[in-house]
């Protein structure tokens, strides 16, 4: 297996420092690491670039940056991270054993929210649970998958949010996701901003709201 691992970002230069210094020896160790740039204006390309990372740039939106980077890459395992996500120790092993039976082509891990909040721990362990009840994995639960089975399912749709929902649906169809155990650390920086019960209402919300087929670009522009 050749992982490789695909971030997409856009004015992230507070966050990078602390994600490349983890991602290094993954690098080191022969991993592939991708930075996608959707058109950042506070230098996080160039901090990226400098840190000795491939940098490459795409329209903005996560859909189309980690589009991109499938494009480029050359792994036979993506994995796509935000730049607000820390990885688990191991993380090739544990993708490589979550795949390795034949089971899965494809999968996500457990997540965990860092911040103050104690609610943030209820909300990671709903987020969890409801994940292995539906077989749907949001992108902060690090999402991965085999090349052949992203081909199949026809990659990210072209669309504003909601694009781990549906990536989720269509590989669901090829099998049922490997759900790893193992947390990744997600920052809980929104939620701190906004409030957690509002956050937990938009985030409610805006998935029902996009189950009764209000489009993606409409629930974007709330999000927002």
């Amino acid at each position: 297996m050749k992982l490789s691992i695909i971030i997409p970002i856009l004015n992230e230069a507070q966050q990078l420092p602390l994600l490349l210094e983890q991602l290094l020896p993954l690098q080191r160790h022969g991993c592939e690491v991708i930075i996608v740039d959707g058109g950042s204006v506070d230098g996080s390309a160039d901090i990226a670039k400098y840190a000795g990372f491939t940098v490459i740039r795409s329209s903005r939106g996560r859909a189309s940056q980690m589009n991109a980077g499938v494009e480029y890459a050359t792994g036979t395992v993506f994995l796509f991270l935000h730049a607000d996500t820390q990885l688990p120790d191991g993380v090739g092993v544990l993708v490589e054993q979550a795949l390795a039976e034949g089971n899965h082509s494809w999968g996500r891990f457990d997540v965990c929210i860092s911040g103050r909040p104690v609610m943030l721990r209820i909300v990671a362990h709903m987020m969890n649970w409801r994940s292995r009840l539906t077989g749907i994995a949001t992108g902060d639960q690090a999402i991965f998958v085999s090349r052949a089975a992203f081909d199949m399912a026809g990659g990210f749709p072209n669309q504003p949010l909601m694009e781990d929902i549906e990536l989720s649906k269509s590989l669901r169809k090829i099998s049922r996701p490997a759900c790893i155990a193992r947390c990744v650390t997600t920052s809980g920086r929104r939620w701190e901003k906004y409030g957690v019960w509002r956050t937990i209402f938009l985030m409610w919300y805006l998935r029902w709201r996009y189950w009764c087929g209000v489009s993606a670009t409409e629930l974007a522009r709330i999000y927002r």
